[in-house]
């Protein structure tokens, strides 16, 4: 299975993604942050990583052009809880930014799954 980098300043998210991804037979290395995460991509890079948009510090949709750029090869999955604040929809905008897929919090195991294996394809 792949070896995949999960980036949420939610400890009780990332540790809900960790499980789910494990259980499927996935390596989970986890970051607090956008900069925490490209810190470990540059350390040992993830064949997939799986952002969150809406973090302190250095948010997602900077974390998702940094990873677009320095790791082009690596897909990249963006999720918000946040989905659209006032007129600007988060999610699409990391869509058009580079993110491989886009998944709005909550979401179901199975549809994090199905996200994970067509980006693994």
């Amino acid at each position: 299975m792949a070896r995949i980098l999960v980036i949420d300043d939610e400890e009780t998210v990332r540790g809900l993604i960790r499980q789910i991804l494990a259980q499927a037979g996935h390596e989970v290395e986890e970051a607090e942050n956008g900069a925490a995460g490209l810190a470990a991509m540059r350390l040992q890079a993830a064949e997939l990583v799986i952002t969150d948009i809406i973090m302190p510090e250095m948010e997602g949709v900077e974390t998702v052009l940094a990873l677009r750029k320095e790791f082009p090869d690596t897909p990249v999955i963006a999720m918000s809880g946040g989905g659209r604040t006032a007129n600007f929809d988060f999610l699409a905008t990391a869509k058009k930014l580079g993110a491989a897929r886009v998944l709005q919090k909550p979401f179901r195991p199975a549809t994090l799954l199905e996200a994970v294996a067509a980006c693994l394809r």
